[in-house]
């Protein structure tokens, strides 16, 4: 047995099960649409495991008069005027929760971090404990503040007592979208394109992330 065989195991398909009881909120914030997009793909590999999925979005706290001045910005929010704000309710709902944020000086951008901030009450009366997490980011550049930008999200969910579950390299695609073991990560290009080919590690990244809440979910009934 190969050493990539040893590490993945024989399929990379073997441990995903159909996990119809299992509920997802993929939550983003995106300018230009590409944690959009992400978001929509973790939607797609949750649903082929089986799990029920909201996708939603960070209330903006830009004026619109910013958004107005540019076109690209002002195209993505009118595109993606229809998809539902994440409400405190979501969280509660939720067995796990994915995260996808662009990059803001090796952070989270303020919209998320606005959002977290209001979740106290819910972390004070112990709603958000073992609620099974992963994350995902872009940047202009491969050395952009990627990782950190992840494990930022993460510290806050450490203080919720959440549970993360992290890629890793536990597929081989994780090589193939440039090997973050945080979470999916991808470099945007100057014409707002993706450079990366990270699809199929976002759909692994969100499969892993229903298939960990099955085994908390499990462990506690």
């Amino acid at each position: 047995m190969g050493f990539l065989s040893k590490l993945f195991g024989t399929s990379t398909e073997k441990e995903i099960e159909t996990m119809s009881y299992v509920k997802l909120a993929v939550i983003y914030y995106s300018m230009g649409g590409t944690n959009y997009q992400l978001s929509k793909w973790a939607e797609e590999g949750a649903k082929e495991a089986g799990a029920e999925v909201r996708v939603l979005k960070v209330p903006e706290l830009a004026p619109q008069s910013v958004i107005e001045g540019n076109p690209v910005w002002k195209a993505h929010v009118e595109a993606t005027k229809d998809v539902p704000e994440v409400k405190l309710d979501d969280l509660e709902w939720a067995d796990a929760i994915i995260f996808s944020v662009p990059t803001r000086f090796g952070n989270m951008p303020a919209q998320m971090k606005q959002f977290l901030d209001t979740t106290g009450g819910l972390w004070f009366n112990g709603k958000l404990v073992n609620k099974v997490v992963s994350a995902m980011t872009s940047a202009q550049n491969p050395h952009g503040g990627q990782e950190q930008t992840i494990l930022s999200l993460y510290t806050s969910m450490y203080h919720w007592g959440a549970i993360v579950a992290a890629p890793g390299y536990t597929d081989p695609v994780t090589f193939g979208a440039g090997g973050n073991p945080y979470g999916t990560s991808v470099t945007v290009g100057q014409d707002g394109k993706m450079i990366e080919d990270v699809q199929a590690a976002v759909k692994h990244q969100a499969k892993r992330t229903v298939t960990v809440a099955e085994w908390v979910k499990k462990a506690n009934q």
